[in-house]
């Protein structure tokens, strides 16, 4: 398997370029760190980072790493500064033909967002720095943008431009080097539901989906075509496994559901169709409330470079893990700043002074309850994906993306679909938990506060949070 470096120019008490409170150090390390998960999550590669965290890291230090682990590869990632404006790539004065087709191809697949975003492409060039001289294989330096230009600068505190910029230049390595495309394997699942009631006439089965809800029972209402005739099918859970369906459908005929059974998702099994009494003229038809406060489902306001200042200012030790939380939250359409302000709730701000180790990964306190030993995961990366994967299983009873495996121990314990909010996670993922939810919003509210982000936006998704509240 090839061997990458990834270099992320300066760090610790080398600061780069500056422009007032801005670093290139950060910059650059938010960019490598998005590069390094995109070449890890979608080909066969070996990625070393010369620096994961603000560390100071000498120029003999990362070409040593690229030496001693006779990488195919070394890219360092830059910020320009000096007047101009655009993106650049270098190799060395003395580059082989190889290194240069290497430059040309990782070049045109950068220049390609560029030119998307309206940037100069100031062309492929040579120079003789260190880390490109002192390589002993292919090396490339990226002068992605001018950190002293405003309209650069304003670019590269955008969560999207860093994500088409970290894909553009895994895609460049990737072609360049013709790494094979990760296979991930995609076991078929079989999704067993729990149906409690379906129903020719809709009204009926918004009285059972709000008869459950009083029962502290989320469900919803499917709607199924069978010939000429549309039934409507109360569902009130999804399991992977047939046994913990059964046992929920008997829990629903515990509450009084007579009718709840269980189906196999996908099959053509006509609806079972059982009318309850229709309700008297003076009782009025329930309607179900929809769920009230801040949803889990969304996209995240603030950038990953926000999540780390502020918890460092608490912890400066923290592991730099928001970078994660925005990419694999936006894949399963989590939250993932507020994914982030729970990890810092069940962490203690990544102090972990409970059951949970900072070597186990575990940001969730998955598997940390009772008796339990806490689940422990190999990377910061698998423990975030198992984190947004949890709330994904509470959030929604769709079937998980494809582009991760399955790496949550206890995805299959969960009722899906059972929290569409955060507050409805008090008692699911904290017992009682009655406050849960409230520590997580007061810590996001914190962030949003700090975060230099337009004040009507902020104020929009600050008002949602206190509704929550």
């Amino acid at each position: 398997m090839k061997v990458i470096i990834i270099d992320p120019g300066h760090g610790g008490n080398d600061p780069g370029a500056v422009n007032k409170e801005h670093f290139e150090k950060v910059y650059n390390l938010a960019i490598a760190k998005k590069i390094q998960a995109n070449l890890q999550n979608n080909y066969e590669v070996t990625v070393i980072m010369t620096r994961t965290g603000d560390t100071t890291v000498s120029l003999e230090e990362r070409t040593n790493v690229a030496n001693s682990k006779n990488a195919e590869l070394f890219v360092s990632i830059h910020q320009n500064i000096g007047g101009g404006e655009g993106f650049e790539s270098y190799v060395h004065l003395r580059a082989g033909v190889e290194t240069k087709r290497i430059q040309g191809v990782l070049h045109a697949s950068v220049a390609a967002v560029m030119s998307k975003y309206g940037v100069r492409d100031r062309g492929q060039k040579q120079a003789d720095f260190h880390v490109l001289r002192e390589t002993k294989k292919s090396a490339v330096l990226l002068e992605v943008l001018f950190m002293d230009n405003e309209k650069n600068l304003a670019l590269l505190q955008r969560e999207d431009f860093q994500n088409d910029v970290s894909i553009a230049v895994a895609k460049g390595i990737a072609q360049g080097l013709s790494l094979p495309k990760k296979q991930i394997q995609i076991t078929q699942t079989q999704i067993f539901n729990v149906i409690a009631g379906a129903f020719e006439q809709k009204e009926n089965a918004v009285a059972r989906v709000s008869l459950l809800a009083k029962q502290n029972i989320t469900a919803f209402i499917d709607e199924i075509k069978s010939g000429s005739k549309t039934y409507y099918r109360v569902q009130a859970g999804a399991f992977q496994k047939r046994e913990y369906a059964e046992n929920f459908a008997e829990k629903i005929r515990s509450e009084g559901v007579a009718d709840a059974y269980v189906i196999e998702k996908n099959t053509n099994e006509p609806p079972v169709v059982e009318e309850p009494p229709k309700p008297s003229p003076q009782q009025p038809k329930p309607n179900p409330e929809p769920p009230k406060g801040l949803t889990i489902q969304g996209s995240s306001m603030l950038s990953a470079e926000e999540m780390d200042r502020f918890v460092k200012k608490v912890n400066p030790n923290a592991p730099s893990v928001a970078a994660l939380y925005v990419q694999i939250g936006q894949v399963y359409g989590i939250r993932g700043d507020v994914a982030f302000a729970q990890a810092i709730q069940e962490t203690g701000y990544f102090r972990f002074e409970g059951n949970v180790k900072a070597s186990q990964n575990n940001y969730a306190g998955i598997g940390a309850t009772g008796k339990n030993e806490p689940a422990v995961f190999k990377t910061p990366q698998e423990g975030v994906l198992a984190h947004i994967q949890h709330l994904f299983a509470y959030t929604s009873t769709k079937p998980l993306p494809s582009q991760y495996p399955l790496v949550d121990p206890r995805f299959q314990y969960v009722q899906r679909g059972s929290a569409v909010t955060w507050a409805q996670l008090n008692g699911k993922w904290a017992i009682p938990g009655t406050t849960y939810s409230t520590k997580i919003l007061e810590i996001y509210k914190k962030m949003l506060n700090e975060a230099k982000i337009p004040l009507q936006t902020r104020i929009n998704s600050l008002n949602a949070t206190l509704n929550e509240l």
